[in-house]
């Protein structure tokens, strides 16, 4: 108990003090995390709305991979990125393995699924309650789902809180892509793992309760936004 007394009375001195890595670090995170969802949502919550609407040949199947694809292991993602942007691989040229670049990519392969998915559910729910009215104005399937999202833009907040808590909390992907370089990629995942076997227990302790509370602000932020989108539904009714 006393060598985690110790490593926890470290940890909260660096924090109050605002160690310069600590600092680096936790920035890093928050930026590529962010960045990472950003750029998923631009494409997740267009695909989730379209396939809300969509019906072709192959739309179950369409479906199933991309629910399968909610549990897609990072280290799985990692090593895909990896493959094409090593020097051998189609994406080589770019020369952005290694680089924050490279971590954003990845993060953004792996939270688009969940972006797409509980968008897709979202609107199919949605239209299912109010598609009616919108179709008799005249509004097609893809305008339909377009305006439902709008309409519960507190649940499309939902989503992409969620899906960055998915993000920042990442570790295996950015660890492939970003090589965990001191000062460039080190993000606070890859170095608490990083700290832990090296020994250096308060910094990772620092991370860890850094970490801990980011996804306790996110889960506040859900919560919120659930409560808000409660209550505007209820305004509406």
């Amino acid at each position: 108990m006393s060598a985690f007394a110790e490593s926890f009375e470290t940890a909260a001195a660096l924090i109050v003090h605002a160690d310069a890595d600590l600092l680096h670090t936790v920035a890093l995170s928050l930026q590529v995390s962010g960045t990472a969802c950003l750029a998923a949502a631009g494409v997740g919550l267009a695909l989730g709305a379209w396939l809300a609407v969509a019906r072709f040949p192959g739309h179950r199947a369409l479906i199933w991979l991309l629910n399968t694809l909610l549990a897609l292991p990072s280290v799985v993602v990692g090593l895909i990125v990896y493959l094409l942007l090593s020097r051998g691989g189609p994406l080589g040229s770019w020369g952005i393995l290694f680089t924050p670049t490279a971590m954003v990519i990845a993060q953004t392969i792996l939270v688009l699924p969940v972006i797409a998915a509980l968008t897709r559910q979202l609107v199919g729910d949605s239209l299912r309650d109010g598609g009616d009215q919108l179709r008799s104005m005249g509004a097609g399937p893809m305008a339909c789902a377009l305006l439902m999202l709008l309409h519960d833009r507190w649940a499309v907040l939902t989503i992409l809180i969620a899906a960055f808590g998915r993000a920042i909390a990442e570790v295996g992907a950015v660890m492939i892509v970003g090589g965990n370089i001191a000062g460039v990629t080190r993000v606070m995942t890859t170095t608490i793992a990083l700290e832990t076997s090296k020994g250096d227990l308060p910094l990772a302790m620092a991370l860890g309760i850094v970490l801990l509370a980011v996804v306790g602000i996110v889960n506040l932020l859900i919560g919120f936004a659930q409560r808000g989108h409660g209550s505007a539904l209820a305004g509406v009714r």
